[in-house]
């Protein structure tokens, strides 16, 4: 995520931060620097100017020249304005409402109805909502039986009416279907089309008018860059939107829609797409987002999907075995499904502060763990629960099942046993990892 645009604000501020001393010549190229790499990342150049203006007369304002740290306090007001670029807060979705009513926009192929069912997972699972999808695209081809398998996926209804062409009558029975069984939301996914058009328009003007959503979001596919801020600036003008959501926020995108999108259309971006899956769907925090880019990590999105996986009544259980010495490849199974939930290993690994940098170029596999899980998945019941009844011939029995060569499952063996004694001496120490004193 914004890996290009990550390491060069990076390396002209790194620049700075490098000099002996801090001169109006050395803020002046280290801003052209930044300018630079915001104009590679597809923003547009009157914003790109005004932010490094703003970056520059702040730095000036602030005496960065007479700063003990100036490198750290350019770095600060870099981030200040980057955050306030793209909205300073967070904004919630509007859900009141009975039902609230969500209306999405956008054109072909932005994401729209993949976004609609990720939306109704994220309200069904942290919000505790229920949910209705309604099937609004009428035109694309195979777009309803699209949103009654994603609904299926992620076990939330999906009203249709077969043989009927006009959406607006859809969404109003769907509403009336919802008042009826009890839902608190419903979500309508609209026809888009490839490039923005006067019927489409009318089309979702007309869905908006009628239905007085309680919320209007505008989808947007990020990688498409400042086509993508012209785009969202044209439906604004016609519909007045609440929000945006981005999408393929995890692909080949350079950044600058979303890093422009708030302030061209003085809209909040409230989510973003970051993969393929249901619940890779992430409220947008223009913040964290500003840590991300400046390669600070954002620890505390990473804490929070850990703690969205995290099971007291589990973790009580593995710590009561590791004191025991009773931690078995079972619980280690356990352990990895918990991991894998929170989302794919680079996106986790990049929020960790500076190692975006270190795997910038590396292929992280989602996939990693594979060769373990077959290797664990080779084991018998009984060879689970009691690690230490592996012998010579168990073993090569699990390698061949397994597909791994012996070498490969004793070296992981050794990193479970490993595992084990320091999870068992953290454990121990209260959550505290011990401290070896030199002799």
């Amino acid at each position: 995520m914004f890996e290009n645009l990550s390491s060069k604000i990076e390396k002209a501020l790194h620049t700075l931060r490098g000099k002996g001393s801090i001169t109006d010549i050395n803020i002046a190229e280290t801003v052209k620097e930044v300018r630079k790499a915001l104009l590679d990342a597809d923003v547009s150049y009157p914003i790109a100017k005004e932010f490094t203006d703003k970056v520059k007369a702040e730095a000036l304002g602030r005496n960065v020249i007479q700063s003990i740290e100036p490198g750290q306090l350019m770095v600060k007001i870099v981030h200040e304005k980057l955050t306030e670029l793209m909205g300073s807060e967070a904004v919630e979705i509007n859900i009141k409402g009975q039902p609230a009513i969500i209306l999405i926009a956008g054109l072909q192929g932005s994401g729209k109805t993949t976004f609609s069912a990720k939306l109704a997972n994220y309200l069904k699972t942290k919000k505790g909502k229920s949910v209705l999808l309604v099937a609004g695209d009428v035109y694309r081809p195979a777009a309803i039986s699209q949103l009654q398998t994603l609904g299926e996926q992620v076990q939330v209804p999906v009203y249709t009416e077969e043989g009927n062409r006009n959406p607006v009558e859809i969404a109003k029975h769907a509403i009336n279907e919802a008042k009826s069984r009890g839902y608190n939301v419903v979500i309508v996914d609209t026809a888009g089309r490839l490039a923005v058009d006067e019927e489409m328009m009318d089309e979702i003007a007309a869905l908006k008018r009628e239905l007085q959503p309680q919320e209007t979001l505008f989808v947007v596919d990020s990688m498409t860059g400042q086509d993508a801020v012209n785009t969202a600036k044209a439906f604004n003008d016609r519909i007045d939107f609440d929000g945006v959501v981005l999408t393929k926020l995890d692909g080949d995108t350079r950044g600058g829609a979303a890093l422009t999108i708030r302030y061209t259309v003085e809209k909040p971006i409230k989510f973003v797409g970051i993969g393929e899956k249901m619940d890779a769907l992430d409220v947008f925090h223009p913040d964290r987002m500003a840590n991300r880019i400046l390669g600070m990590g954002d620890v505390v999105s990473l804490v929070e999907r850990a703690q969205e996986q995290y099971d007291e009544m589990e973790a009580r259980k593995i710590q009561k075995k590791l004191m025991h010495n009773e931690y078995n490849f079972d619980d280690f199974l356990s352990q990895i499904a918990q991991i894998k939930k929170m989302g794919s290993m680079k996106d986790l690994i990049g929020m960790i502060p500076g190692m975006s940098k270190l795997t910038k170029d590396v292929e992280i596999s989602d996939d990693a763990f594979k060769p373990i899980e077959a290797m664990i998945g080779s084991m018998t019941p009984y060879e689970r629960q009691n690690p230490s009844c592996l012998n010579g011939s168990r073993k090569q029995r699990i390698a061949n099942g397994s597909g791994r060569s012996i070498q490969e499952l004793n070296r992981f063996l050794k990193q479970f046993d490993d595992t084990r004694k320091m999870m068992k001496m953290v454990s121990k120490n209260g959550g505290k990892m011990p401290i070896r004193r030199r002799r």
